[in-house]
């Protein structure tokens, strides 16, 4: 919409352009909207809106067993569902007060490291893509899809995975999917670095990039920003290293930092960060064939009320029918409290905020959903921008619709 004003003196002055971006657009990728002023190609204010996919999963989990809201927690971020379910998990572990066995935490942190891998390939691709450079992301989708055919061997899901239960994973880790997993660490390091070669010092990419959507860490911080973003603006916070869980404390990994908080700085966080989860890989496999005894097999901790117990002692003894039929129905009474647990997410700090009053199903739970929190500082780093420059601060924020509204 655009107006023009006819003044006294006969000479037109020119008004600004307002156009929506979104809420379906393809430079979106996802359902949410942003409505710029435009004085020519220069933003001069954005305001932007969510609540378009309005889900209620919060709501939806309150009349739920804890495993039913499992699933939900797939459509969060679902570019890298697993750590979600992970992070659920550990969740209701700690208000259970199960303990974990090592090997469940080794094999939780490869799904996880996977997943952010899985996550910021998406990410930096993309914004390759929206950047006028597709190669690059043709290129890595063959090894996203090779991550799924992991997800796939370990839990027969690939995209939203419900992958992992209280206390551990649903089966074994078959011998298929670790060549599988080693056939990956041992291929996508080469194709990483082409991938870097084709992008980090391209001069078009640069141009487009760098001084994009700029954020202090001060207003960063101030925003509650968290993850990648927050870390290209310079603050060293990340949750696997601040507050470890299942067991990071025990891996050698390194935090990439940048330090302008532009579309670029992101990418080559991104980018660091795939290379450090690939060294977490390695070394959770090192250690998982360092295991000894009954801790190298065991896959899952000793909770019969929450694990659901092998399909043929449901057929062949009444114990086991007996806590299949209270788990699936969802009548195990969960101990009252109140807990927060958050993992180290793909997008930053993914939260739940968990209130048990003793009952079957949660009194209250909240997500604490990374790109929802950082979304409203798009229009702050896109003002004074020019459009073409709202669509790559967009791309490399990392935007995901299914974390706007729970």
């Amino acid at each position: 919409m655009s107006d023009n004003v006819l003044l006294p003196s006969g000479s037109i002055e020119k008004q600004t352009t307002t156009l929506n971006l979104g809420p379906t657009h393809p430079a979106t990728h996802g359902v949410f909207q942003n409505i710029i002023e435009l004085d020519g190609e220069k933003i001069v204010a954005a305001d932007s809106t969510v609540g378009y996919i309005h889900r209620a999963f919060e709501k939806i989990a309150e009349r739920r067993s804890l495993y039913q809201i499992t699933p939900l927690t797939d459509r969060l971020n679902y570019c890298s569902a697993p750590i979600n379910n992970m992070g659920w998990h550990l969740t209701c572990e700690k208000l259970l007060k199960v303990q974990v066995p090592k090997r469940v935490d080794y094999l939780r942190v490869i799904i996880m490291e996977l997943a952010r891998i899985t996550d910021h390939l998406i990410c930096n691709s993309i914004m390759g893509v929206d950047s006028g450079a597709y190669t690059g992301f043709l290129y890595v989708m063959q090894y996203r899809e090779l991550v799924y055919e992991i997800y796939e061997e370990i839990c027969g899901s690939r995209l939203t995975t419900n992958i992992g239960r209280i206390g551990g994973f649903e089966r074994d880790f078959t011998n298929t999917a670790f060549e599988k997993i080693e056939r990956f660490l041992k291929e996508y390091p080469a194709v990483l670095k082409e991938f870097e070669d084709l992008f980090t010092r391209n001069r078009i990419f640069m141009e487009r990039a760098i001084g994009a959507g700029p954020i202090s860490a001060e207003r960063a911080l101030n925003y509650g920003f968290t993850g990648p973003n927050l870390r290209a603006a310079g603050v060293d916070y990340d949750v696997r290293a601040v507050a470890p869980y299942s067991r990071y404390e025990e891996f050698d990994f390194e935090v990439p930092v940048g330090s302008t908080g532009d579309s670029y700085d992101r990418f080559l966080v991104r980018n660091g960060e795939m290379w450090q989860s690939l060294r977490i890989i390695q070394q959770a496999l090192q250690k998982l064939n360092d295991l000894k005894g009954e801790e190298a097999t065991v896959y899952h901790a000793d909770v019969p009320e929450y694990y659901l117990p092998p399909k043929k002692d449901v057929y062949t003894k009444m114990e086991a029918l007996i806590w299949h039929f209270k788990i699936i129905m969802g009548e195990i009474n969960m101990p009252a409290g109140e807990v927060y647990n958050a993992v180290e997410g793909a997008n930053g700090e993914l939260g739940f905020y968990f209130i048990s009053d003793g009952g079957r199903t949660p009194y209250r739970l909240h997500f604490r959903r990374p790109c929802f929190i950082y979304y409203q500082a798009y229009a702050e780093m896109v003002k004074g921008a020019m459009l073409s420059d709202a669509i790559v601060v967009m791309s490399s924020m990392n935007l995901i619709a299914g974390e706007m509204d729970a």
